[in-house]
């Protein structure tokens, strides 16, 4: 193993890898932004569509310039998770091939191993996930008053301390003091403007939580939601990439089975295992490759939306910590508990799909088409 890692390939084979990871996520990338704009935009009596999402972004960024916000964060979490997911799965089927004369994989091994390479995929690239969503979100949201350094000095220690760089809607916080106005002078504070500001939960001005474009940066997250926001949508995100994973690799398995086959018609003598009827062209895996991307990206869809919807959603720390302590429970049946599906989302669950499958299809034909191509010139030269 030592001398795999310290060898010449390995380190060619990783460059290609991660060439080829970048390109695919950067040519595919804008299909990203507006399946996720479509899925957590859209809720069930008006969902948003393609053209209604892209003037959006060219109205709050200037341009189609932001359908690539969060591409950096992508390629980063994209090149660690498919590295961890192929890895996974050739570790797992070199268990089932041992003692093998050849090395066979069947259809049914390729969708266990595929299970569990999509489950630990998703443990790695979750946190980059997160914060590439909330950089797209941002990118159609409207821009936000940028504070003066006068105005920043009225957020109380707590809040700021929260997220630094909010500040209170004077709007809001008006339309609060408003309400509260109704009590009597025995019920009502002496400073009732400066002790709302004392509280997180009137951060806002409203007592609704920042807006999900104010907390995109790292940083931002750990300080008002915790580490562990990071991984939010764990559940959906879990069984997402485990049928994915288990679908593609079994897809793929089977088309590569059955090209071969098919190549092998007519040889003479029949081979025996499949080594011996050589390698598959380069363009047929990369359409195999493709095709197998699209149907893993449809059977996985609905859990994607749940996962994009969850992420979207900021849950400050202190909203998890009531929740605890008053064993707030999920809503909905059992198995949208399971899997993190909230019972309002129901009807959202197939929106786009077809962007999704468009674009895990041509990444997936990119991704192994351009490493194929940058392995056969590297290794030869």
């Amino acid at each position: 193993m030592d001398e795999l890692l310290n060898s010449k390939t390995f380190a060619v084979h990783a460059a290609a890898a991660a060439a080829a990871v970048t390109l695919g996520t950067t040519l595919t990338y804008p299909l990203d932004t507006l399946k996720v704009l479509i899925q957590v935009g859209s809720t069930a009596g008006k969902p948003l569509n393609e053209a209604e999402v892209l003037y959006r972004v060219r109205a709050s960024s200037g341009g189609y310039s932001g359908l690539y916000n969060g591409v950096a964060w992508m390629t980063v979490g994209r090149t660690l998770g498919l590295g961890v997911r192929f890895g996974v799965y050739e570790a797992v089927t070199a268990f089932y091939k041992d003692g093998r004369e050849d090395d066979y994989v069947s259809v049914a091994e390729a969708l266990m191993a595929g299970f569990v390479a999509g489950t630990a995929e998703c443990v790695v690239a979750s946190p980059f996930e997160l914060i590439k969503l909330r950089a797209q979100v941002a990118s159609a949201s409207p821009t936000m008053h940028v504070p003066s350094v006068s105005e920043k000095g009225v957020i109380p220690t707590l809040p700021s301390r929260l997220l630094p760089r909010y500040s209170m809607d004077m709007k809001a916080m008006s339309n609060s003091m408003g309400l509260l106005s109704t009590l009597t002078t025995q019920q009502r504070h002496a400073n009732m403007f400066d002790a709302l500001k004392e509280y997180p939960w009137m951060m806002t001005g409203s007592g609704k939580p920042p807006p999900v474009n104010n907390v995109r940066m790292p940083s931002d997250i750990v300080s008002l939601e915790g580490w562990t926001a990071m991984w939010r949508g764990l559940r959906s995100g879990l069984v997402r990439d485990s049928i994915f994973g288990g679908v593609f690799f079994s897809s793929w398995q089977f088309l590569h089975q059955a090209m071969l086959s098919w190549k092998a018609v007519g040889m003479d003598p029949v081979p025996r295992y499949d080594i011996e009827a050589g390698p598959l062209s380069p363009i047929a895996v990369t359409l195999a490759a493709g095709v197998s991307g699209s149907l893993a990206a449809a059977a996985s869809h609905g859990f994607d939306t749940t996962r994009s919807r969850s992420q979207c959603t900021v849950l400050p720390k202190y909203v998890t910590m009531e929740r605890k302590f008053l064993k707030w429970k999920r809503p909905g049946k059992r198995f949208e508990r399971l899997t993190g599906i909230h019972p309002a989302d129901r009807n959202l669950l197939l929106n786009g799909i077809s962007l999704r499958m468009a674009r895990c299809g041509l990444a997936s034909s990119v991704i192994v088409g351009s490493y194929f191509l940058a392995i056969e010139h590297l290794v030869s030269n």
